[in-house]
């Protein structure tokens, strides 16, 4: 099991979209070597799935490919909803939830920044035409 984790964490690691393609064909091929040949497929089928993050500038492949922020958020939520223990209806359960919600996005991600939208801005400005017809 560690080793077939390390392989798929070794297609994301590449430095390119066609590295990483190629890391996967060398998995898929090291897969049904190991007689893993679902895994293999499911690897084949849905590589390109798992590599668009590798279409948005380099400095923004951690913060995409990651759901970190997320996972924060509801350790968060189940941390507070631990604390109270038993609600008197689901309503009320939801009313805590929003509150937190509302409260994390009008402080922490009203001031902190997670990705520099600059580096879309100038990949966006390379990739335009030279003439646009119309």
């Amino acid at each position: 099991m560690k080793a077939v984790a390390m392989m798929l964490k070794a297609i994301h690691a590449q430095e390119s979209k066609d590295a990483a393609r190629e890391k996967a064909a060398q998995v898929v091929e090291k897969l049904k070597e190991m007689k893993l040949s679902a895994a293999a497929k499911k690897v084949q089928e849905s590589i390109e799935e798992t590599l668009t993050y590798m279409d948005f500038p380099t400095q923004h492949w951690t913060r995409i490919r990651t759901n970190n922020t997320i996972e924060r958020l509801n350790r968060e939520i189940k941390r507070r909803t631990k604390a109270i223990g038993a609600f008197p209806d689901g309503q009320s359960a939801l009313m805590l939830v929003c509150a937190r919600l509302r409260h994390v996005a009008g402080t922490q991600w009203g001031t902190k920044r997670y990705m520099n939208m600059d580096h879309l801005y100038h990949m966006e400005s390379d990739t335009e035409p030279d003439n646009i017809a119309g």
